[in-house]
């Protein structure tokens, strides 16, 4: 019988220890330290050394991607699966995964064989789900299990091109003591099924739990482990549902794929941008319409504010889907460089639709929405914004404007505040473009609207 050894293996990190420390003393995280018992296996002698090889002469070929059958999450892989691509999606429970995953794999009927391993589901539920769905259930092979080894030997036998496993905190190694869920057992599981998966060129997708913060459960190696991370983002409350990129050695990061949920499963939304625009019956004072870059993707979006007299000794500041500190600073140099004061007001802000946005791009549809909101005054309708700020009040470029411009003009848009160095060399038909070097004089601008 073989000895069992016991290490200390950090929730946080999934660092090992020999002994239990207060603190982890890799990344210094309190009582993250858990006790797992492993099995003390033979040393295994060393091979020979692998001789190294000039990187010219490394052979090289081109990728071939396989369709999913969905446009939205082609898009957020980069353009389709690669052999052997791991892919790890995480989101809320309910929000989406297993039916989108179970749409991926019955779209490849007659083109590859598939297989999707349940660890939460039985067999019966998720042909429940299936048949619910409308899908073609003869296109997706299934087993449930949660055992690792017995679900490599299905892939060994079966030889799938996809496959999905369904959920990596189900899943459990023999060679491991510890329970389903756990750190060991997570980084191990995922540990194995990517190799599989290198080894015999799957592509395989694997679901995720997050926790309360939003994160996928588990240690950070697993998103070291696979190629592609995805997460799944929208309010439960709400029909839309967002795929967003985080990682991808295959294609763009922060790729956006929107979806609408329906009673047939998720249906991609092919313009989004009209997702993320209100349709007022007249124009409205703190509104501001954002030209915003999810990726490759330009994306417009709208960006609403409220600015109210504060009742309380400390004005509130708040933002939806926006950088809470970015909002203090835009306020500090609205004050500053165009004489707008809201120390006495609460400054509320939201972008639209649910959607996050992360880019300094954003920096003056913020500003002009806020003082829209202050003045009473609505910027104009059909008019599109987007620009950095500096705390120098100054106006700096964002990357690829023609391609937000030419994005406002097909939609619509009449007139852009933009950055003074994003101004197009040559018109485009449609939209007057505005040229703005400092935030009092985009201020100035949108008075002259």
């Amino acid at each position: 019988m073989k000895k069992l050894k016991s290490s200390y293996v950090c929730s946080e990190c999934g660092a090992t220890a020999l002994q239990w420390f207060g603190a982890c003393p890799s990344c210094g995280a309190a009582g993250t330290l858990t006790e797992t018992l492993t099995e003390r296996g033979a040393k295994r002698a060393a091979g020979p050394a692998p001789g190294a090889v000039s990187l010219e002469e490394v052979p090289t070929r081109e990728t071939e991607r396989l369709s999913t059958g969905i446009g939205e999450l082609d898009r957020v892989l980069g353009g389709g699966l690669v052999a052997g691509q791991v892919a790890l999606i995480g989101g809320d429970p309910g929000i989406g995964k297993s039916t989108l995953l179970l749409q991926v794999l019955s779209n490849f009927r007659d083109r590859a064989q598939t297989l999707y391993v349940s660890g939460e589901e039985s067999a019966e539920q998720v042909a429940l789900r299936a048949r619910r769905l409308g899908l073609d259930a003869r296109a997706v092979h299934l087993i449930a299990e949660i055992q690792l080894e017995r679900i490599l030997a299905a892939l060994e036998a079966q030889r799938p091109q996809v496959a999905v496993a369904d959920s990596i905190q189900t899943l459990w190694s023999e060679s491991l003591q510890s329970a389903p869920g756990s750190v060991a057992q997570v980084r191990e599981c995922a540990a194995q099924l990517a190799r599989h998966a290198k080894k015999s060129g799957t592509a395989l997708f694997i679901i995720g739990h997050v926790t309360k913060e939003g994160t996928i459960a588990g240690p950070r190696v697993l998103e070291h482990i696979v190629d592609t991370v995805l997460y799944f983002e929208g309010d439960p409350h709400s029909s839309f549902r967002l795929v967003r990129a985080v990682k991808n050695r295959f294609g763009a990061i922060n790729e956006l794929g929107v979806f609408a949920m329906t009673d047939r499963g998720l249906r991609e939304v092919t313009n989004p941008s009209a997702l993320f625009l209100s349709n007022h019956g007249k124009d409205v004072a703190g509104s501001c319409v954002l030209a915003t870059l999810e990726g490759t993707r330009p994306l417009l979006v709208e960006i609403q504010a409220l600015v109210d007299s504060a009742h309380t000794p400390n004005p509130r500041r708040l933002s939806v889907g926006l950088e809470q500190n970015r909002l203090a600073m835009l306020l500090a140099v609205l004050h500053r460089h165009a004489g707008i004061a809201t120390w006495e007001q609460d400054v509320f802000v939201n972008a639209v639709g649910g959607v996050r946005i992360g880019e300094p791009a954003a920096d003056l549809a913020v500003c002009l929405a806020i003082v829209s909101s202050f003045t009473d005054r609505a910027i104009r309708a059909k008019t599109v914004v987007f620009g950095e700020v500096g705390l120098a009040g100054e106006v700096r470029p964002a990357p690829r404007g023609q391609d937000r411009l030419k994005e406002a003009a097909k939609l619509g848009f009449e007139k852009a505040i933009v950055p003074k160095a994003n101004l197009p060399k040559s018109k485009i038909a449609g939209i007057e473009v505005i040229g703005v070097e400092r935030v009092d004089q985009a201020v100035q601008a949108l008075r002259n609207l």
